[in-house]
């Protein structure tokens, strides 16, 4: 029976080896195996929410170990450390619980096909003091451990002897992207609203300061130029203090230095400027990677130097037509990259040829939060580009959530997942 092996449960991965296992795997035509590092999937688009606490991950999170058994595929518990390419077989870590006793060796295992699906994680670019005192948002646990550090810090704040010292209750958020932009503008309200819930010693309007800081010019670099000036506008409304190009030199425990000399206090400071590719992906028996340690992919998503690996989502480099450029890092890229290679897969396994992945660009989306506008840029509609705002963006942003949920658990799910959600703070506060 053909082996497919997808290493990585995130969007990408996920999404494609639950339609594969709905295929390919529940008629028999081939095992369809997941290695994943984690045992809950949380969207990642989500997790500055998390972080913000003003989703409760407990209601959004699955278990790959049960959607493996609805969805006919095999779940391993582990990550990717090594490949065989001549062997065929993967390399998997061993897994170890939390007091060290292990749960899972060190093995390998065969595959006639390799997807790798595996993310990306932050890029610090060697500034000193990020990984000692700067909290990155690219897993469920960082996110909560950045929420239980801002609780604690009010917490502390109350029941302290003496006033709230300056920088006590600051939070720099580096980087200006869609996850640094939505981070600052939830926890300005979030903050809060923690604080309203008794913590009468803290003043709201003095005591706490969200920085949002960007290196480029201007925050959304990545994004339309309407785009990044109206969701400025609507980050200075809300109160929080914008600084672009400005470069982090470093980060203490104390704050963030600035090139020129410039020193922000906070103790909570949070590193969402840039990504990369994870390391491991250097070291995979010769495949090809750029300097951001994406793997290089062809159009039908094959990495360059071997037929039976492939690679989508946000570890791979996968251009687009006529040399203009690479397939940019959005869940949308994903989104349809699991799609096609899901089709691909019943192409390869009858000895088809496969077609190659076009990336369709349906706009940008950023939300500011639960009661603020949404801006979004929207485009491929009869080739024109428009800027929707308001209650259509927001029904827009939601939609990308549902279809991930509908590629995970079906149109029924997907709908009835809006109902039910449990009544209780408006915040986390544990």
């Amino acid at each position: 029976m053909h082996e497919i092996v997808v290493v990585g449960g995130g969007a990408s991965g996920l999404e494609l080896v639950t339609k594969l296992g709905d295929g390919l795997g529940r008629r028999g035509q081939a095992r369809v195996t997941l290695v994943e590092r984690t045992r809950m999937h949380v969207w990642k688009p989500l997790l500055h929410a998390v972080a913000a606490g003003s989703l409760n991950p407990g209601d959004h999170e699955l278990n790959y170990l049960a959607q493996a058994h609805w969805h006919h595929f095999n779940y391993r518990y582990g990550a990717l450390i090594g490949l065989d390419r001549a062997a065929h077989k993967v390399h998997v870590a061993a897994t170890h619980d939390e007091e060290g006793r292990l749960v899972t060796p060190e093995r390998s295992l065969p595959y006639d096909t390799l997807i790798i699906a595996i993310g990306s994680v932050t890029n610090d670019f060697g500034t000193p003091g990020t990984a000692e005192f700067a909290v990155p948002l690219e897993t469920l646990e960082q996110a909560r451990r950045f929420n239980r550090r801002l609780i604690n810090a009010c917490i502390r704040a109350q029941t302290q002897e003496g006033p709230v010292r300056p920088g006590q209750l600051h939070v720099a958020v580096i980087g200006a992207g869609a996850t640094g932009t939505e981070l600052a503008a939830d926890l300005h309200r979030t903050v809060r609203e923690m604080v309203s819930y008794g913590l009468d010693r803290v003043n709201p309007d003095s005591d706490i300061r969200i920085v949002l800081i960007e290196a480029a010019d201007r925050v959304l670099p990545a994004l339309p130029v309407g785009v990044s000036a109206k969701v400025h506008d609507l980050l200075t409304e809300l109160g929080v203090e914008v600084q672009v190009g400005a470069r982090v030199t470093e980060v203490t425990a104390e704050g963030v230095s600035l090139a020129g000399g410039a020193f922000i206090p906070a103790e909570l400071v949070v590193w969402a400027a840039g990504v990369k590719a994870p390391e491991v992906l250097g070291q995979l028996d010769g495949l090809e990677v750029n300097r951001i340690n994406q793997l290089l992919v062809q159009p039908t998503l094959q990495t360059t130097r071997d037929p039976d690996v492939f690679a989508i989502g946000d570890c791979a480099s996968c251009p687009l037509p006529g040399g203009k450029g690479f397939v940019p890092p959005r869940a949308q890229a994903a989104h349809q990259q699991a799609s096609h290679l899901a089709r691909q897969m019943e192409r390869r396994l009858a000895g088809q040829p496969l077609e190659p992945y076009l990336y369709r660009d349906f706009g940008s989306l950023v939300t500011l939060g639960k009661h603020e506008t949404v801006g979004s840029l929207m485009g491929g509609l009869g080739g024109r580009k428009l800027f929707v705002e308001g209650l259509i963006a927001r029904v827009m942003y939601l939609s990308l959530y549902k279809g991930h949920e509908k590629a995970l658990h079906g149109i029924a799910r997907a709908a009835l997942g809006s109902f039910g959600r449990r009544p209780g703070p408006v915040v986390k506060l544990h």
